[in-house]
């Protein structure tokens, strides 16, 4: 009977130290998987990082170019007034202007933005 009790004791210290080797294997298998995780998410929020970075120059390009453009506008749209109150062609009871130098025909309108080359 002391035989029987020593080998279930030898069997049931084996038994535990098995379940606590699972136990630190599982331990060790899920701080590298936690690991893995943040570097993911590390790498993610890194990569969005230089992502929102490189919007914000285009953006900033953008609105310089848009401010430009606008300033273009006002030039071109002042040169246009400027060049109506001087312009006979405009005065001019034609009704079709051909370019010789342009393989295009223009009508003109009523409208206030007619141009002539």
């Amino acid at each position: 009977m002391l035989l029987l009790s020593l080998f279930q004791g030898e069997c049931l210290l084996l038994n535990e130290n098995f379940e606590e080797s699972k136990k630190v294997m599982r331990r060790e298998k899920n701080r590298l998987a936690a690991q893995k995780s943040r570097q993911r998410q590390t790498l993610k929020a890194d990569t969005l990082h230089q992502e929102s970075e490189h919007l914000e120059k285009e953006n900033a390009a953008l609105r310089k170019e848009i401010k430009q453009l606008n300033e273009e506008l006002k030039y071109f749209s002042a040169v246009l007034r400027n060049h109506e109150s001087l312009c006979s062609v405009m005065t001019s009871s034609n009704e079709e202007m051909v370019y010789p130098n342009h393989s295009f025909h223009q009508t003109l309108s009523n409208s206030p933005a007619r141009l002539h080359l």
